[in-house]
């Protein structure tokens, strides 16, 4: 937390600053397995589920976006520190920083799948006549890279970062709907819901909530964000952050929705569940998006990676009294990149993750833990609308942090079943 100061020159961004970092945060490789999500709840209930979740985190994320100077002459520039305001100083971080937590190392867990698989794809659609490889490998490959990256002490351009990874994701994410579109419809197209049994079909549905859930990203760092701009009583940050905050809701909007739609267009309740995967004309269109996901989660998996990072090497030195330096570095650092790695190639279910890290980590920090700070903090008048929308979020919120968490896990259960390990 810190006072006002007339003065700021360490918080110099603009407001499309914040466009470009949320749009970054919030559109990852999420997006390409919407469609998968639509294979699961059919037509109405699945556009249903994406416009309520567009509209429900629209309104939190500008619920964080007030709280961040809900206090006078205070801003509150991380999520934990907001939590403490909220909850108090003990109970505080125990409620936000475990789910901070979650988001970072599932996206890392998740980065990992991602970019192996894309970038198999990328040297299968450009070397026609290369040997197959394990996708396994691949994953080891991409995961191999970290372990060099991993070793920056951080990031000098995190704008110009941001920028460059928000260009990558809605290059990627209009290639993946252009591409569905041009492929057109596949023969026997079945837009029926992707049935086994009663009870299967129910926890693919639940995990397909957390898919949904996990692509409405952004809000455990938006605080983060807003620190960068500077404020003032006369001008709050809270003004030009909004306006930042709609400019990235609308490209969410125009990259969401249009890969959901027409990716199930074109493939029904058999798409792939990353919509990507199934493309294959025209070939130098598809392997140039392949290669752009690789190149977007090795950024990504770095920006969500840091904050973790600090927190280890922190907790290295104050329990363990290891020095700071290189081989702190290397230790922590290391380590963690093994243990995401590892994870990855030995769970490679994209939608299963998705789904799992999607209700358990994602669906709290964008759906209604806000709501509940809101609550706590502003104290609405009860029985106002607001009180209801809060409650509503919560409820919702809850629900399907709940259901697809346990649908993401006992799907990854049963897909582990039929799967051989390390193939």
């Amino acid at each position: 937390m810190e006072k006002w100061k007339e003065t700021e020159p360490s918080r110099p961004a603009k407001w499309w600053y914040s466009t470009f970092h949320i749009v970054t945060a919030m559109i990852g490789a999420g997006v390409l397995s919407l469609p998968n999500a639509m294979a699961h709840l059919g037509w109405g209930p699945g556009i249903m589920v994406m416009l309520l979740s567009w509209c429900m985190t629209l309104n939190t994320m500008w619920q964080m976006i007030q709280l961040h100077e809900c206090v006078p002459g205070t801003r509150f520039d991380r999520y934990l520190e907001l939590g403490q305001h909220a909850f108090g100083p003990k109970l505080g971080p125990w409620i936000v920083l475990p789910q901070q937590l979650i988001v970072q190392v599932g996206c890392d867990i998740v980065y990992m799948v991602t970019g192996g698989k894309c970038l198999k794809k990328f040297v299968e659609m450009v070397c026609i006549n290369c040997t197959p490889i394990r996708q396994s490998y691949w994953i080891l490959m991409f995961g191999g890279i970290h372990f060099f990256l991993s070793q920056l002490p951080n990031f000098n351009s995190v704008a110009g970062v941001s920028l460059a990874a928000a260009i990558m994701s809605l290059s990627y994410s209009t290639i993946a709907w252009v591409g569905s579109l041009s492929h057109g419809r596949v023969e026997n197209v079945s837009y029926g819901y992707k049935y086994t049994s009663p009870a299967d079909s129910m926890f693919r549905v639940f995990n397909a909530l957390g898919q949904i859930s996990f692509a409405f990203a952004g809000h455990a760092v938006v605080l983060e964000i807003q620190a960068t701009i500077p404020s003032t009583p006369e001008k709050p940050s809270k003004v030009p952050m909004w306006k930042g905050a709609i400019g990235a809701y609308f490209v969410n909007a125009i990259c969401y929705f249009p890969v959901a739609l027409i990716g199930y267009w074109a493939f029904g309740q058999d798409v792939d569940d990353n919509v990507l995967m199934a493309l294959k004309r025209p070939a130098w269109l598809i392997a140039s998006a392949n290669l752009m996901v690789v190149v977007h989660v090795i950024g990504s998996y770095q920006v969500f990676a840091m904050p973790v990072f600090a927190l280890l090497e922190r907790m290295m030195m104050q329990r363990f009294n290891f020095p700071p330096g290189l081989a702190l570095r290397i230790v922590t650092r290391s380590t963690y990149v093994a243990f995401t790695l590892f994870i990855g190639v030995s769970f490679p279910f994209f939608g299963d993750l998705l789904g799992f890290f999607g209700g358990f980590g994602f669906a709290p920090t964008s759906y209604f833990l806000p709501s509940i700070m809101w609550l706590v903090i502003k104290k609405p008048k009860r029985f106002s609308i607001s009180w209801f929308i809060n409650w509503a979020s919560i409820c919702v919120g809850v629900f399907i942090m709940m259901a697809s968490t346990i649908g993401g896990f006992r799907n990854i259960v049963a897909d582990s079943s039929t799967y051989t390990f390390y193939s």
